[in-house]
């Protein structure tokens, strides 16, 4: 069993630009990432994938392993197919480049998951969360057997009858089979991931299953300047960041 982890990253962003490269500490951001996941031992090798010369040049500086794809990709999924059409490996995770506080740990817990969810081709890794109103945060729910049910910008379930309900939101730890991502990313786009634009709806919507891996964590996807924000004042007293910091130079 041959696990590997691939990052996308890119310049442009709609909402933060560059932000792959924003400093964090001394240290850009997809660095952080990048230290972070080789610390995983569910996986056997990281690659950045990216269609960025100049963010190949901050990989590379550090001795990351670097893949380059098409500037034409919609999505990371898209880009990570494209990235290992040809690249021996049973499971393929998707470790998005905006996750700058990633505990390695949790890389385990959502590769676990999957490989004991044999019916399932993907896993999600979700994890508490209590802020409302925060359509930039993908919330889920989950059955009875932590498989997704949905995701959503909106605040789900319901507060309406139930109030102080747990909220679980998505955090961006993707594993899939690497049969399927290639399969996944060619099926055709569905309604409700075009609503609200998020890729891993068309999984559910063309009848397949997403296991859940839950726990407990504090970390955001740095998708505005007000996450950049929050994550570099959590950065210098954050443990992981202690383990690669006397390594980490650009």
């Amino acid at each position: 069993m041959r696990v590997v982890g691939l990052i996308p990253a890119r310049l442009e962003s709609s909402r933060l630009p560059r932000k792959a490269l924003a400093d964090i500490c001394g240290l850009p951001m997809i660095l952080h990432v990048l230290h972070r996941a080789k610390l995983s031992e569910a996986l056997d090798e990281v690659y950045v994938a990216t269609d960025s010369e100049e963010i190949r040049r901050v990989v590379e500086s550090q001795g990351g392993k670097v893949i380059m794809t098409s500037a034409a990709h919609q999505t990371g999924s898209d880009r990570l197919a494209e990235a290992v059409q040809d690249m021996p490996c049973d499971i393929v995770v998707n470790i998005q480049g905006d996750e700058a506080l990633l505990d390695p740990a949790h890389v385990s817990a959502a590769v676990s998951a999957l490989l004991d969810a044999p019916e399932c081709q993907a896993g999600l890794l979700v994890t508490p969360f209590a802020r409302t109103h925060s359509p930039s945060d993908i919330k889920v729910v989950l059955n009875c057997r932590d498989e997704v049910m949905y995701l959503s910008r909106q605040d789900i379930p319901s507060d309406a009858r139930t109030p102080g309900r747990e909220m679980l939101k998505a955090y961006h730890v993707v594993p899939f089979r690497r049969a399927f991502l290639l399969e996944y990313t060619r099926l055709p786009k569905t309604p409700l991931e075009a609503i609200e634009f998020n890729e891993y709806l068309r999984i559910l919507e063309h009848g397949h299953r997403i296991k859940a891996a839950r726990v407990v964590s504090e970390c955001i996807s740095v998708d505005t300047p007000a996450d950049l924000d929050i994550v570099r004042g959590r950065m210098p007293t954050d443990p992981i960041w202690g383990l690669y910091r006397g390594k980490a130079t650009v």
